[in-house]
This record gives structure tokens, sequence and C-alpha cells, in this order.
């Protein structure tokens, strides 16, 4: 499960096995999940975050996309 970042309180990270899919990042804080597309940045699925907390998200993965991309390839295409 290689992390990708931690930013604040949100470890943003990737499962070894995702290759199959289409890029993404997971988030995690505690409890709560969350996958995002990342071609264009959009909410797959969530548990346990609150509205405001995802649109806060999406806007971070937003800024962070190139660099997630990049991860994503980094790991995949090696």
């Amino acid at each position: 499960m290689p992390t990708v970042a931690v930013i604040g309180q949100y470890r943003f990270f990737f499962y070894s096995s995702d290759q199959a899919e289409p890029c993404h990042i997971h988030v995690v804080r505690e409890q709560s999940t969350a996958k995002f597309w990342l071609d264009p940045v959009r909410l797959e699925r969530s548990r346990g975050f609150a509205d405001h907390e995802l649109s806060r998200l999406e806007k971070t993965i937003e800024q962070n996309e190139r660099r997630f991309m990049e991860k994503w390839h980094e790991y995949f295409d090696a």
C-alpha cells in the first residue's frame, strides 16, 4: 500500500493491486475512507467523511493531481 503523501491528518495512497484500474487515489483519516479518480478528479466512493470534508479533499487532490499521477506512473509503469 504505497503512501503517496500525508497532508494534514489525511494519508493519500493506492493499493499495489490497483494497476488494472484507471489512475486514482485513496484517502484515509481514522476510520473514514474515500477513493477519487484522478483524470479528471472526481469522487468514486466514500465512507465516513462529511460532505464539506469531501469538498476540501477534492480541492487538495486537484492541487496535487500532477504529483499523484506521477507517483502512480512511477509505481505501476516501472
